[in-house]
């Protein structure tokens, strides 16, 4: 009954770009998903007998689930991070192995930026490498980290580009820092005019923001917008640890539908000794406002142990969350650690790549 649903609706969008006179005899598939924009979300509304489930490419292989908020989209709890860890990795043939492995095994969330890369290469090159022919089966992140909008359009136009794709499944604008920094995105000829932009037209399927700095900055862009993702740092803190992101920014941005992928998870194991980074792991997915925890993987060896961290995943119990909890407390506190400090952006090997 799904495949009856998908092409039910292929059928309406098609006939209905046809009676608009929008049909040409040869059209690039960046037109047709710009034209069929408004077709697509006309046939959203028509009810179809049967269907129960949102037609969807993408396939978990047995990995357990949630919902992405108000998306509707179901991803696997565990994403591909493919910043700085990926990144590490020289050879693209072993790093994009990594990515071929994770896809096959049912970790479809690849999760990346317009900054990520090394001194060789970035990391939406790289996953472009492999993206063709794959696409429809991987949702597919990206962040924009400008504010002005037309250097944010510029960085969007060389991220599909990069990527080898006419569209991304959700667009993050990257890094809210603050306050100041999340009211002023909403202005005019600001980079969420431009969101806004590519999302009408499909090119956007879904909009979102990260954060690592401010909860409360994470909160207010939360508050002010109609974003559908919030990605943001779990297990660390602001310098003075005033601010508790799983307990401030989290469920706001929970409890207004949004789909929440905490990032970072694993990284208090650098400065604190006797912390399991599968725990860790377990401590962010137990936590319910989260939809999925995303993991940076720089080997296979360490992709197929969070593979059967995921596969056999069951929430720790309230003395366990309440251990880690306090093991974690030095390092909410920590004043030095280089990803809460102003203008820090993840996933950069040598920032004198990206010019």
């Amino acid at each position: 009954m799904l495949n009856c649903c998908l092409i039910i609706q292929d059928l309406y969008i098609i006939d209905t770009i046809i009676k608009s006179g929008k049909m040409k005899k040869h059209i690039s598939r960046r037109e047709f998903i710009t034209s069929t924009a408004a077709a697509t979300a006309a046939a959203a509304l028509i009810p179809y007998a049967g269907c129960t489930k949102q037609p969807s490419y993408f396939n978990p292989k047995g990995l357990p689930t949630r919902v992405l908020g108000q998306t509707g989209i179901e991803v696997p709890i565990m994403a591909v991070g493919c910043g700085s860890r990926w990144m590490a990795l020289e050879d693209d043939d072993r790093a994009l192995e990594i990515l071929e492995y994770a896809l096959d095994n049912g970790l479809y969330y690849w999760d990346t930026a317009a900054s990520y890369g090394n001194d060789r290469i970035s990391s939406e090159e790289r996953i472009g490498k492999i993206l063709n022919g794959k696409r429809k089966e991987v949702f597919l992140v990206t962040k924009v980290e400008e504010r002005e909008a037309d250097k944010a359009k510029e960085s969007i136009e060389r991220s599909l580009n990069r990527l080898q794709t006419d569209y991304i499944d959700l667009l993050h604008v990257h890094s809210v820092e603050s306050v100041e920094d999340a009211e002023s995105l909403g202005e005019n000829g600001r980079v969420l005019e431009v969101l806004h932009q590519y999302r009408d037209e499909g090119i956007a399927r879904h909009i979102g923001f990260s954060g690592h700095a401010s909860a409360e900055g994470m909160k207010r862009a939360a508050e002010l917008y109609d974003f559908e993702v919030m990605m943001i740092a779990l297990n660390h803190n602001v310098p003075g640890g005033e601010e508790q992101f799983e307990e401030y920014a989290v469920p706001y941005a929970a409890n207004k539908g949004m789909g929440v992928i905490a990032m970072k998870a694993i990284r208090p194991r650098e400065t604190i000794e006797g912390l399991d980074p599968q725990d860790l792991i377990r401590y962010a997915l137990t936590l319910s406002d989260f939809s999925a925890v995303n993991i940076g993987t720089d080997s296979m060896e360490v992709l197929k142990s969070n593979l059967e961290l995921i596969r056999n995943f069951e929430p720790l119990p309230a003395t366990k969350m309440e251990e880690i909890r306090m093991a974690l407390t030095p390092f909410y506190h920590n004043k030095n650690l280089a990803w809460m400090k102003p203008g820090y952006i993840d996933g950069r090997i040598e920032t004198k790549y990206f010019a």
